[in-house]
């Protein structure tokens, strides 16, 4: 392979002039001797250039470099010359981390190139287990079918947000990372002495993160036993200034059994939280806020739910955000309201 041997003392100057004229091949590493440096070249200088340099054409030489060791930037410099160029822009590059655990989406149009992608997901976020969502979710525990590409088949991990450390398993659980910062903006509203309905609570994330930071009183409450298990474990593992109730059952069920106007209520169901809202509303107090989750095109109609739920109560939108897209035009989103 072609390179420039200069003396040591003039390396900088002339390494810079042969990067400004894209000379110098950056897959390989510069070599030194005791009074020469060697630099990788992508092609001959002319004499002229050489010239520019206080060189001469004896200082092109043939010698061997070692090429650099480049880590990759991306999934998909991991699978660069392993699936077809074609089927590249099909993959789909953004993926789940859950603690130690990798949830990717894959489509059928690459089921021959599943397993090359698992092992590039395991390698490139030095993750343990990898699985690629299988269907959608479902049912009324809202859990995934999940299929084992690579690591190890260890779907139970410890999911760290903020200094919150969420115990979960992703087979039998529902559990969003992509949610954090909004379970920080509500968490950040909340003030100590509240007393809180957390309806869909799952393993407990908007809970946990809540009360460990707010003096609050939380009623955690979901249908899914095997999330309630887990949020009972959160509760233990994690330093509360609040205290959690945790109440596995149909929160329609749980509310209509509980006496207790709150300060606060937290509705993540995005898919049917509006079938809960009149219950949901009955158990505010004059002035306490709703949050109210909607897979929604726009603001109006969640808006719109949301007050017809609560007549003749008045409601005060205090605010609305757009948490995370589902689909082409279709959103996950808030609405933060005072129910008056």
């Amino acid at each position: 392979m072609i390179g420039l041997k200069v003396p040591k003392k003039e390396t900088n100057h002339i390494r810079l002039s042969l990067q400004e004229k894209s000379l110098l091949n950056h897959d390989w590493r510069i070599k030194r001797s005791e009074d020469y440096v060697y630099l990788p070249l992508n092609q001959r200088p002319d004499d002229k250039f050489l010239k520019e340099l206080g060189l001469i054409r004896a200082d092109i030489v043939d010698t061997d470099f070692e090429e650099h060791k480049k880590r990759p930037r991306s999934m998909e410099d991991y699978l660069n010359g392993r699936i077809p160029p074609e089927k590249m822009d099909e993959f789909k590059k953004s993926f789940d981390i859950i603690g130690d655990v990798v949830i990717l989406e894959i489509p059928d149009e690459l089921e021959d190139e599943k397993y090359l992608i698992g092992e590039a997901a395991l390698k490139f976020t030095k993750r343990k287990s990898v699985y690629r969502k299988k269907s959608k979710i479902k049912g009324i525990v809202r859990t995934r079918e999940l299929e084992h590409l690579a690591g190890e088949d260890q779907p139970v991990t410890i999911h760290k947000e903020y200094d919150s450390h969420i115990t979960l398993d992703v087979k039998k659980v529902y559990f969003s990372p992509r949610l954090a910062t909004e379970r920080k903006i509500v968490t950040d509203q909340v003030h100590d002495g509240e007393i809180i309905i957390d309806m869909f609570a799952g393993v407990g994330p908007f809970s946990i993160n809540i009360a460990r930071r707010r003096k609050v009183q939380i009623y955690a409450v979901d249908i899914n036993p095997h999330a309630v298990n887990y949020l009972e474990k959160n509760i233990t593992s994690n330093k509360l200034k609040g205290q959690i109730k945790p109440t596995q059952g149909d929160v329609a069920e749980v509310l209509k059994n509980l006496n207790l106007e709150v300060d606060r209520i937290i509705m993540n169901l995005p898919g049917t939280a509006y079938e809960f809202l009149p219950i949901a509303i009955k158990h505010i107090k004059p002035g306490g806020t709703l949050h109210y989750y909607q897979f929604s095109r726009d603001f109006e109609d969640p808006i719109k739910r949301v007050k017809q739920a609560a007549q003749p109560r008045h409601v005060k939108i205090l605010d609305k955000r757009k948490v995370k897209s589902r689909s082409p035009g279709v959103w996950h989103v808030a609405i933060d309201a005072k129910i008056t």
